[in-house]
């Protein structure tokens, strides 16, 4: 992964914050395989996307506690497509849709005006076409 992939995370938006690599890494050694490391990871609102050198996962917090949790493992090469919808006039977000291979409709994020979903857009195209 190049520095130019790493940079646009450190201009992501005012509504992420960045997690702590090592205890990230600790924490989802149960998850990651041998060599698997993380290279960024951002917490939005109540998801994160974690972004290692063979994968996307997005860890979505649900429910009203935010004990239940989900967990998308999205090798980069799997991704076919992926779509930015902006919020209109009336709306208070944003959606980024990723299609994986073998699954017709797609994963869908929302994130709320005062997040670039740009700039996550831009990352995710590094990585899947990087």
């Amino acid at each position: 992964m190049g520095g130019t992939q790493l940079g646009l995370f450190d201009g992501l938006m005012g509504n992420a914050s960045e997690v702590n690599l090592d205890k990230l890494q600790e924490e989802m050694q149960e998850i990651l395989i041998p060599h698997e490391t993380i290279q960024s990871a951002y917490k939005i609102i109540r998801d994160t996307f974690i972004f290692t050198n063979k994968r996307l996962i997005l860890i979505d917090k649900q429910g009203v506690t935010g004990k239940k949790t989900e967990y998308h493992s999205i090798p980069y090469k799997n991704i076919l497509h992926f779509a930015v919808e902006t919020a209109g006039t009336f709306d208070y977000d944003a959606e980024l849709k990723i299609w994986v291979s073998g699954s017709p409709m797609p994963i869908q994020k929302n994130f709320n005006k005062s997040t670039n979903i740009y700039k996550v857009q831009s990352v995710l195209a590094e990585y899947v076409l990087g």
